[in-house]
């Protein structure tokens, strides 16, 4: 009765509007249509509220997002992903086909160990007057080695036909290209996936314009 009364519970997300990371977590919540709360963390007011010791105690690493789910905490978004898929009913967001799961998980990767991290908020803050510049080297750099694996494996979505974690993933980092004024035009590919997944409802209601801790200015 315990463990049942447990996964009743709604998840709660705290998560930033406009973090790659956490959008990821509400996409995913999306495909799968789970309820869940939303405890913002502004990464940017009073020096950051992800520094807190209060929210240090849910994610040691100082970092967005932390998911409370099931009596448990967990972050890092790609095991958040995870989670989700293997306990929830809806949508696989990883595909049966081992192959095709791996190929999920190395697209994955590629984007959540090999871009993301390199041009997200804590390393843009250490460079200075050259982060545009910097963030843009390394999507780039990224995105030149995605692009030959997404012609290889894409159908209608990255992997097949079938939305998984790799979309997931991919939609936010073109977000931030765009942002950081990549031409995505080089990557007929990554382009055409992309403007195929920001027309599924899942993807607009996650969108970092619509969030309860989206600026005004900012909101669509």
């Amino acid at each position: 009765m315990h463990v049942s009364l447990v996964c009743l519970t709604k998840p709660v997300l705290h998560g930033y509007f406009r973090s790659s990371c956490s959008w990821r977590v509400r996409i995913a919540f999306a495909l799968k249509g789970i309820e869940y709360d939303q405890v913002p963390v502004n990464l940017i007011k009073d020096g950051g509220q992800q520094l807190t010791e209060e929210y240090t105690t849910l994610n040691p690493m100082q970092q967005v997002p932390a998911v409370e789910i099931d009596g448990t905490t967990l972050s890092q978004s790609l095991a958040v992903i995870q989670y989700i898929d293997e306990t929830r009913p809806g949508p696989r967001l990883l595909p049966a086909d081992p192959k095709k799961r791996a190929q999920v998980r190395m697209i994955s990767d590629v984007i959540a160990s090999g871009i993301q991290p390199l041009q997200n908020l804590y390393v843009i803050q250490k460079i200075g007057t050259e982060k545009v510049q910097w963030a843009q080297h390394f999507i780039d750099r990224g995105f030149k080695a995605l692009e030959p694996i997404l012609k290889e494996t894409a159908g209608k979505y990255c992997v097949g036909d079938e939305i998984s974690m790799a979309d997931i993933c991919l939609v936010p980092q073109v977000y931030n290209a765009v942002r950081f004024k990549v031409d995505v035009e080089q990557y007929p590919t990554i382009k055409r996936l992309n403007q195929t997944l920001v027309e599924i409802q899942a993807f607009k209601v996650s969108h970092p314009s619509c969030q309860p801790d989206t600026p005004s200015d900012l909101q669509t």
